[in-house]
């Protein structure tokens, strides 16, 4: 790591100008204000340890969908003179987190451990998109946090949550209450206050969104997927079996009762996802019909999917407004922003 606190920072301010100007953007002012101050921070970070006064352990960037909360993490994690760093999306880390768990299962603190490895990997550490809603996974972060912060890895969060409103269900959330004041007191909160959704000015061709009746969907899956209809069959995965509509070499067809109206989980959602180059989902309902559960489960997926960049296709009588109207899960404004980017264009579908 540089001893010089103003290379980092000013590094991080001209890395975020070039990817700025390639996209032809220009900063808003909450941008700007975020930017300074991470770079700011990062400079703090890395210079000399015998100054006086310690930055915070960490920053937490918080606001609106689309309002470049990972652009920005992305810039600092690329200009961060750090050889040892990593980026994670929580799906995935908590994954991971449970595999690293299970190779010290039967030792005394295993969790203090995962963290000691972890440290030794990446003294940066940035988690995408931080938001919890299980309490278990809840209580296995907030407590893993701690150990990090023992160990003295610098953690950069985004979400679309201020760290109060993390873990919201009122049933759990007086339990995850010391990890949100552990936050607050090691990490510097920035907001990307509300502003313009940047991702409805990008293209992201990352699938398609297929409004048609039902037969008519099923030819254009077929025909999008290379597969004759009906040649499906089951799929195990994590000891549950999943009803195919159809296959192809890099590619499968469900309905979306197949998927998500049953007990499935993101452990299920990350397979598919690593394994395969094309999802495509049938029979999508309007969402706001559904119980919380089965909303939840598709906030997950579109999250895994989105992050992965598998080709997805969603089929459904609905449009997608109706679609995604009327939906009051806190989470479901990025998923609608997200599926906002989907193209409706079938017909100049690459087939999978």
């Amino acid at each position: 790591m540089t001893s010089d606190p103003v290379a980092p920072a000013e590094a991080l301010r001209r890395h975020f100008d070039r990817e700025l100007a390639a996209r032809g953007f220009r900063a808003d002012p909450a941008q700007q204000r975020a930017i300074a101050q991470l770079a700011d921070w990062l400079g703090a970070q890395l210079a000399p340890k015998r100054r006086w006064r310690r930055p915070a352990a960490g920053v937490y960037l918080w606001g609106g969908v689309g309002r470049g909360k990972s652009f920005v993490m992305d810039c600092l994690f690329a200009a961060a003179p750090v050889a040892n760093k990593r980026r994670v999306h929580v799906h995935g880390f908590l994954q991971e987190l449970q595999q690293r768990l299970n190779a010290y299962s039967g030792q005394p603190e295993p969790l203090a451990r995962v963290a000691t490895d972890l440290a030794g990997e990446a003294r940066l550490l940035c988690f995408d998109e931080f938001h919890v809603h299980d309490i278990g996974d809840a209580i296995l972060l907030g407590r893993l946090l701690e150990c990090l912060l023992r160990e003295g890895v610098a953690l950069v969060f985004t979400s679309n949550f201020a760290p109060a409103r993390l873990c919201p269900n009122p049933l759990y959330h007086v339990r995850f209450r010391p990890f949100i004041a552990l936050l607050q007191r090691h990490c510097q909160l920035l907001e990307l206050d509300a502003g313009e959704d940047y991702r409805q000015r990008t293209r992201h061709d990352w699938g398609r969104f297929i409004q048609a009746p039902a037969e008519r969907a099923d030819s254009l899956l077929c025909r999008a997927l290379q597969i004759v209809a009906g040649e499906g069959g089951e799929l195990e995965l994590n000891r549950r079996s999943f009803a195919l509509r159809g296959r192809s070499g890099q590619g499968i067809w469900l309905d979306f009762s197949a998927l998500f109206e049953v007990p499935s989980s993101t452990a299920d959602y990350l397979w598919l996802c690593e394994h395969l180059a094309c999802v495509a989902v049938s029979n999508v309902p309007p969402l706001h019909r559904l119980s919380l559960d089965v909303q939840q489960r598709v906030i997950n997926f579109i999250d895994v999917a989105y992050d992965s960049g598998v080709v997805l296709l969603l089929a459904s009588e609905s449009s997608l407004e109706q679609v995604c109207a009327d939906i009051g899960t806190s989470d479901f404004s990025r998923t609608r922003s997200r599926l906002q980017q989907l193209s409706s264009s079938v017909e100049n579908c690459v087939a999978c």
